[in-house]
């Protein structure tokens, strides 16, 4: 939680207060609902909080933009971005009920009126996005396909409507047929060495 107020300086008690509720809560759910691996919960808010603010760093919502999390798991990146981005609408959207049930949980303790999650696959959502983000959830090539159509097409933003996606390692033959895509190295904006394999991978996208 310190590590994570060093790097974003400027949010409000209101966020300080739910980023710190993010531990209990997110125990107490992950002892009844598997979410996190049990190695991971003791480092959540450098493994998974502040890993899905990376996509913070590299851009920032505006208000009233309209952002989809796909296969968001026990919430994040969604959750984490939510709270920093409170005018923001989230739509957090996944294939397995229990996980859902978690997110709703935690979103109701937070009191997060920007968002909604949803039990349902990917290619099933309705509705156009400013940007979908995920973490790692399949190959590029297949989440393009679930998502390109969702794609709004007014620009409101530095970066182009299309994807922001969170991946380790190697992504060159992932990436091969995606010659747009913009990587943004994550220990460019934090130092611990989980980060060093980390990125943003930002892909725009036109609805088709």
């Amino acid at each position: 939680m310190k590590t994570l107020l060093n790097y974003f300086t400027d949010i409000t008690e209101t966020q300080k207060e739910q980023f710190y509720k993010l531990e209990e809560l997110y125990k107490f759910w992950n002892a009844q609902i598997n979410v996190i691996s049990r190695k991971d919960i003791d480092e959540l808010y450098t493994k998974h909080v502040l890993h899905s603010l990376g996509i913070a760093k590299v851009q920032a919502f505006n208000p009233e933009s309209k952002v989809l999390d796909v296969g968001t798991g026990g919430g994040f990146p969604g959750i984490p971005l939510a709270i920093l981005f409170p005018e923001t609408d989230f739509y957090l959207v996944d294939s397995i009920g229990k996980k859902i049930k978690v997110v709703n949980e935690v979103a109701t303790a937070l009191k997060l009126k920007n968002v909604k999650a949803e039990q349902i696959r990917a290619e099933n959502v309705k509705g156009e996005f400013d940007f979908i983000v995920s973490r790692a959830v399949t190959k590029m090539d297949d989440f393009v396909k679930w998502t390109r159509k969702k794609i709004a097409k007014k620009q409101q933003h530095q970066l182009k409507n299309g994807i922001l996606y969170l991946k380790g390692g190697d992504l060159t033959d992932e990436l091969a047929n995606f010659s747009n895509a913009t990587l943004y190295n994550l220990t460019d904006y934090f130092d611990d060495e989980f980060f060093e394999t980390k990125k943003v991978v930002h892909i725009p996208l036109k609805k088709r």
